[in-house]
């Protein structure tokens, strides 16, 4: 165990924000600072999202000499710090200075917006020339490569960027970016590289893959611009180059050398920050202390703005619409399955500021000094004991909603799903808005049990649901994921921090590692140093009553037909527009 006055720096990259957190050896964090970071949309094409990597770093410089300052720690205290961040594509040129992603006569030249973000939609094109190659790659993300990941974006700005440009261009993960930008070597992980970028498991990049798409440079050029072929691949935390650069180290007002772990995509932060917790019921912490091997039935589910759902196991499981299996993706030697929503808490802010009653429901918060979600549950309530009903459930039994309004990314890993919407009313009061509300979390939690179902259909075992993220706070979901799906919720400490926190877990085991190359001697380093910094996490039960089960059961099978339904009527439209 480090001494009391060492500390770790967690960082973490988020859609929309920077955090950076100050952590003791045993999870505690004592200081944290955020900073917006700024996303540039196009008004007349709703598929762009970009952002700045330098708008990044200095977001990062902020947050990490802010916990340095309100913690009062020297930076002679700080004994490493680790990243994470969105899986977003980030371009710079052989010198590391960013380079344009904006379509247009600056594409492919310096300048700030060189990110497009995970969210970004413009590879449709480019995606469905993937998929219809063939290649082995396409069984490591179920089936389907989705135009999220970074070979359909690349392959776009080949398409659209001058060729002397675009053979100048590197390209990162961002988590690859910001170690490369921390240390100034450029060692990429194994996260990021099977993960998003179709790095083969035991087999490594696929050349006649990249020849058949149309990115054959990458094939005579060694894969420079990705990577490299022989370039060091490093798996979760393990310690990049010789740590902080002088310039990063000025930057961040930190000391040279300081120990930087291999970074993860913001996700997998979020997994290594839950799934070691020990459970608190009736503030009781049982005495079952959780082992690696008890990993394989924990499932964490990331939920932001979206939600990924991330299990692991000791053979690699392939599950048809599920990303993976990636092999050392955090522990080495295990294997990844990664499911995720492309719209949730988006999708709840969507569908209540569209509504006709928001205003209302905003004036309603400010009056009561609440937020809107306490005003939601409140008119919930009053409509359960006004119907004489016994839950919400009941409330919104002739409503069923399907919630792909951004597409699917997984079981069905279609990015042309869209939402639906049955049982409307001449209603646009407030009531309206509330069932609505709920009716959104159900579909959430609805479209969880289908991807832990077709996870468990395949040969994973999940017994237990971790969760990390902004939803976790939201208590009545939460309920709804343990009835919906049967399972017990676990909900960490402090839900805002488990991404940030497993960060900081890098950092310390970037400090701590042994550099033997014995893979079961890291595993156990690094899940000995999750279950120490791991705070514990309260356990929610299914609890539904045998009515609101059979209706939720019922909404389940209406959910799983809503999906064929639609993309029936879709072979329908296209055969009566051929």
């Amino acid at each position: 165990m480090p001494s009391e006055s060492a500390y770790y720096i967690g960082i973490d990259v988020g859609t929309g924000s920077v955090r950076a957190a100050l952590v003791k050896p045993d999870g505690t964090i004592v200081a944290s600072s955020t900073e917006a970071t700024q996303t540039w949309r196009n008004p007349s094409d709703h598929r762009i999202f970009e952002q700045s990597t330098t708008d990044i770093w200095n977001g990062i410089s902020k947050t990490v000499k802010s916990v340095l300052s309100e913690a009062n720690v020297s930076p002679s205290e700080v004994k490493g710090l680790g990243f994470d961040a969105t899986c977003s594509l980030a371009v710079t040129d052989t010198n590391g200075d960013p380079i344009v992603v904006t379509s247009g006569d600056k594409l492919g030249s310096v300048g700030d917006r060189n990110i497009i973000l995970w969210a970004d939609h413009r590879a449709e094109a480019e995606a469905d020339l993937i998929n219809k190659s063939g290649s082995k790659v396409l069984e490591y993300v179920g089936g389907v490569m989705s135009l999220e990941m970074e070979i359909p974006k690349i392959l776009w700005l080949k398409r659209h960027m001058d060729p002397s440009r675009f053979s100048q261009c590197q390209f990162f993960d961002l988590p690859d970016f910001l170690t490369y930008k921390a240390t100034g070597d450029n060692i990429r992980s194994t996260c990021s590289l099977t993960c998003k970028c179709s790095f083969v498991p035991t087999q490594g990049w696929q050349p006649d893959f990249f020849a058949h798409v149309g990115l054959e440079e990458f094939v005579q050029n060694d894969y420079k611009q990705i990577g490299g072929a022989n370039g060091e691949i490093l798996t979760a935390g393990l310690p990049v180059g010789a740590g902080l650069s002088k310039q990063s180290s000025q930057e961040l007002g930190l000391l040279e050398g300081t120990p930087v772990g291999s970074g993860v995509i913001d996700a997998y932060a979020g997994w290594l920050g839950t799934v070691a917790a020990r459970h608190k019921e009736n503030d009781r912490l049982s005495d079952f202390v959780p082992s690696l091997d008890d990993s394989k039935h924990r499932l964490a589910a990331v939920a932001g703005t979206s939600t990924c759902h991330i299990v692991q196991s000791a053979s690699g499981i392939f599950v048809n619409g599920v990303w993976g299996p990636y092999k050392d993706a955090v522990f080495p030697g295990w294997w990844m399955n990664e499911g995720g929503q492309s719209a949730t808490g988006q999708l709840i802010d969507f569908m209540i500021k569209t509504h006709p009653a928001y205003n209302q429901l905003q004036q309603l918060a400010d009056e009561r000094k609440t937020n809107i979600h306490e005003v939601l549950h409140d008119e919930l309530e009053k409509l359960r004991v006004q119907e004489k009903v016994d839950s919400f459930t009941e409330l919104t039994k002739d409503m069923h909603f399907y919630p792909d309004l951004h597409g699917n990314r997984s079981p069905i890993a279609d990015a042309r799903m869209r939402g639906s919407l049955m049982g409307l009313t001449l209603d646009d009061g407030l009531g309206d808005l509330a069932r609505k509300f709920n009716l959104t979390l159900e579909a959430i939690a609805l479209q969880t049990r289908h991807i832990v179902d077709e996870m468990n259909a395949k040969g994973h075992q999940i017994k237990s649901l971790y969760m990390s993220g902004g939803q976790a706070k939201n208590i009545p979901l939460m309920k709804l994921f343990a009835d919906t799906c049967k399972i017990p919720v676990v909900l960490p400490a402090n839900s805002g921090a488990a991404v940030v926190l497993g960060a900081a877990m890098l950092g310390r085991f970037a400090a701590e590692a042994n550099q033997s190359t014995d893979a079961r001697e890291q595993a156990t380093k690094l899940w000995s140093t999750m279950v120490e910094m791991t705070p514990s996490g309260t356990i929610i039960t299914p609890s539904a009553s045998v009515k609101e089960a059979k209706l939720l059961e019922a909404k389940y099978k209406i959910f799983r037909e809503s999906i064929e339904i639609q993309k029936r009527w879709r072979q329908e439209i296209e055969a009566a527009t051929v």
